[in-house]
């Protein structure tokens, strides 16, 4: 209830601020601290337990737990796919979840990529993308870590439509399994922070922009517009995708 009441208190919140207030990053000194935060705890606490995860577990072990795992995904992939307008691909995320729930082993083996279906990548943040919502200011949530307004206002839906607290009814299961993802996630992770630590002089902002780049190319289905200046940093209130347009292409 209180997550609900939160979200609808930042929609209303997006719908209030001006247009101009909405930039990439009007609170850089609050994320920079909240940034910190998380890299700080993920040093001490999550990226030991995820190297020793990634040393402990054998590869198809942690390959079959991410399938599990995505196959929960797959239920707001096939909503939000449907809010969006996207019936083929709302089809293809429930082929997918038939699949790999039976012939996958409650989708421990991906059946469904080897029969051609394709697995997306969708939120209630996106959706609320492609009906107009811009995306409001960056922010990095604790633990959670980047963000925007639009998204945090979407994550009580997201949460919802997972699937989890309907299949699985142990709280503690849940909870154990939640833990799981993030480890397994962040160890899934562990190669790629190598090559952000060469290459990024301020990983902050390499991170900031990586993301709100990321978000705008998925909710353009990856042909996001071509952005109208030359920052490093974009405004999708400038740009909101049309629904209608974009069916008829």
């Amino acid at each position: 209830m209180r997550a609900s009441i939160f979200g609808a208190a930042l929609c209303l919140l997006m719908q209030a601020m001006p247009a101009a207030a909405q930039t990439a990053d009007p609170i850089e000194p609050f994320n920079r601290a909240m940034y910190s935060f998380n890299d700080g705890l993920d040093r001490v606490a999550l990226k030991p337990l995820a190297q020793g995860y990634a040393a402990a577990v054998p590869l198809p072990a942690r390959v079959g737990f991410g399938n599990f795992i995505n196959n929960f995904r797959d239920i707001p992939n096939a909503i939000n796919n449907l809010l969006q307008g996207k019936l083929g691909e709302a089809a293809s995320d429930v082929g997918r979840i038939a699949l790999n729930s039976t012939f996958g082993i409650l989708g421990v083996i991906d059946v469904a990529s080897e029969f051609g279906l394709e697995r997306h990548n969708e939120d209630f943040g996106q959706t609320l993308g492609r009906w107009g919502v811009g995306s409001g200011p960056y922010v990095v949530l604790p633990l959670l870590g980047p963000s925007t307004l639009r998204d945090t206002a979407a994550l009580p839906v997201d949460y919802y439509t997972g699937g989890r607290h309907l299949v699985i009814e142990s709280v503690a299961v849940r909870n154990s399994l939640s833990g799981l993802e993030v480890v397994n996630d962040r160890a899934n992770l562990l190669d790629a922070e190598k090559a952000l630590d060469e290459a990024a002089l301020d990983k902050y902002v390499f991170i900031r922009n990586f993301y709100l780049q990321r978000r705008l190319n998925l909710v353009y289905d990856g042909n996001p517009p071509r952005p109208k200046g030359d920052d490093d940093v974009w405004d999708e209130t400038d740009a909101a995708p049309d629904a209608s347009a974009k069916d008829k292409e």
